[in-house]
C-alpha cells in the first residue's frame, strides 16, 4: 500500500487532487492512502507517509519539512505546478509514485 501526504496551507486546496489522485489510483489496480491535512499537521503526518507532496504556496516550507522526514527516509517535494492548477490526479499521483521509485 502506498501511503501519500498532501499538505497545504489550509488542507483544503488539496481536497478535490487528493480524491482525483484516489480515483486514478483505483482506476490503475493501485492500493493507495492518499490524504490531505493542513500546514499545521505536515510534520505529524508525514510520519505515516511514504511520500510527501506540499502546495506551491507552501514551497517555502519543503527544505524544513525534508530535515524531519530525512531521518524517516520520506521525500518531501512541491505538487507539480499544472498539476496543482489542474488538480490533475494522474499526474500528481504519478509525481508521487516518481518520488517513491527514486528515493
Amino acid at each position: 500500500m502506498k501511503r501519500i501526504l498532501l499538505a497545504c496551507s489550509s488542507g483544503m486546496s488539496t481536497s478535490l487532487l487528493v480524491t482525483k489522485m484516489q480515483a486514478y489510483a483505483r482506476s490503475i489496480g493501485d492500493e493507495a492512502e492518499i490524504w490531505a491535512v493542513g500546514q499545521d499537521k505536515a510534520k505529524e503526518g508525514l510520519k505515516s507517509a511514504d511520500v510527501v507532496l506540499i502546495g506551491p504556496q507552501m514551497s517555502f516550507l519543503k527544505e524544513e519539512l525534508q530535515k524531519e522526514a530525512e531521518p524517516l527516509q520520506i521525500t518531501v517535494d512541491v505538487i507539480d505546478m499544472m498539476a496543482y492548477g489542474m488538480a490533475d490526479g494522474k499526474r500528481a499521483y504519478e509525481q508521487a509514485l516518481s518520488l517513491m521509485e527514486n528515493k
